[in-house]
């Protein structure tokens, strides 16, 4: 809510000797005939795409007013419905890898571009990586035993990783990575639970069982040439990479903009406006690719500090959820990892800026605020005290 009263702030219109102290509000200034008297203008210096990034802001006030109206009940069931939702893209992008075309009207996606239900193969990537979160969580959910369950999660894993590899993201393949460390460790309590029956060298071998199962799979795919994000990874040079060409004037950006900011949703025509010669081609740069770097030029001071804000926050209740025991604390872990996933892929893209991984974002961080709250005690005295 915070974020929207920022964004719609910028909005506000401002006297011309308040908007024209703003940093670089020259180049506004100029467009005014000589002579005439300069009106009341917004803070920011796009007020149409400012205005466009407050409505976007509809989709995770939904998806958090949906979460807070659910029943314990139905909350328990959102992993299930993330699970199939991650499963049901992964099968689109196994089809475009096949060859078949996937059409979506709504989708502004690159042809021949493996990418499931998104328009961008890193925030594709960035899905699966959450799958493969999801997947033990899924399996052992509210403490009940895996079953069944632990070989499909196994297995699905082992999909979303070949499907990253399949997609052509670089940065995926670390989010994959990531992801499948993180998801040992949340499975790692309720296995113990399971097996604390059987001898401790079977919870070690299970484990390396399934780190060599995936690793074989991934091995099959690079000597079979179809691991394209490994290709990518070792043709392209980071010269190449526009990412790494446009950063210095992006960083430049920042620095003329600060500390008020540009303007919410404005990062294209802005960065037309400081563009190199020698970064000029036919297509253009939608964003920064750092949408660390992009939140500050578009917020200046009062994005960062809510930034740092929300980051704290972050950093706190995930300490406080990773330290906490007990069966039910598995979503508190996995909403504080799926943030940090999606903190590492915000360094490389702009992945909180889809609809998917907003609503997505917004029920990690229910589920990471629900390790926070302390639950009411019992007057009782614990097993261990007398009376």
């Amino acid at each position: 809510m915070v974020a929207l009263i920022l964004v719609l702030l910028q909005l506000v219109p401002l006297p011309p000797a308040i908007w024209q102290a703003l940093p670089h509000r020259d180049l506004v200034s100029a467009s005014i005939a000589l002579g005439e008297a300069q009106p009341w203008r917004p803070w920011s210096m796009t007020p149409g795409a400012t205005g466009n990034a407050a409505s976007s802001m509809i989709v995770p006030i939904a998806a958090l007013a949906l979460v807070a109206g659910l029943k314990q009940s139905e909350r328990s069931r959102l992993t299930t419905i993330l699970f199939a939702l991650v499963i049901g893209s992964a099968l689109i992008g196994l089809m475009q890898f096949s060859g078949m075309r996937f059409f979506n009207p709504l989708i502004n996606a690159t042809p021949g571009e493996v990418s499931g239900n998104l328009a961008n193969r890193n925030h594709f990537a960035l899905l699966m990586a959450i799958g493969c979160l999801l997947a033990p969580a899924w399996a052992f959910r509210d403490g009940r035993r895996a079953q069944w369950r632990g070989l499909l999660a196994i297995g699905m894993i082992l999909l979303f990783a070949l499907t990253i590899l399949a997609s052509g993201s670089r940065a995926g393949m670390l989010l994959g990575v990531l992801a499948i460390a993180i998801g040992i460790l949340l499975a790692l309590r309720p296995l113990q639970r399971e097996l604390r029956h059987t001898p401790r060298w079977v919870l070690p071998a299970l484990l390396v069982a399934v780190v060599a199962t995936i690793s074989t799979f991934v091995f099959i795919s690079v000597a079979s040439n179809r691991a394209v994000s490994i290709d990518r990874a070792v043709t392209i040079e980071g010269d190449q990479d526009m990412r790494v060409r446009a950063l210095p004037t992006v960083v430049s950006m920042v620095k003329t903009y600060f500390p008020a900011g540009s303007g919410f949703g404005g990062f294209d025509p802005i960065f037309r406006i400081h563009e190199p010669f020698n970064l000029l081609k036919l297509t253009y740069f939608n964003h920064a690719h750092n949408d660390f770097l992009e939140i500050i030029l578009d917020g200046g001071l009062p994005a960062l500090l809510l930034l740092m804000a929300a980051m704290a926050w972050w950093v706190a209740a995930s300490v406080r959820a990773w330290r906490a025991s007990g069966a039910d604390n598995i979503l508190p872990r996995l909403g504080s990892a799926i943030i940090l996933l999606v903190f590492v892929a915000s360094v490389f893209d702009y992945p909180a800026r889809t609809p998917i991984i907003m609503a997505i974002l917004v029920v990690a961080a229910a589920w990471l605020a629900r390790g926070t709250v302390t639950p009411t005690q019992s007057a009782l005295p614990d097993a261990g005290q007398s009376l």
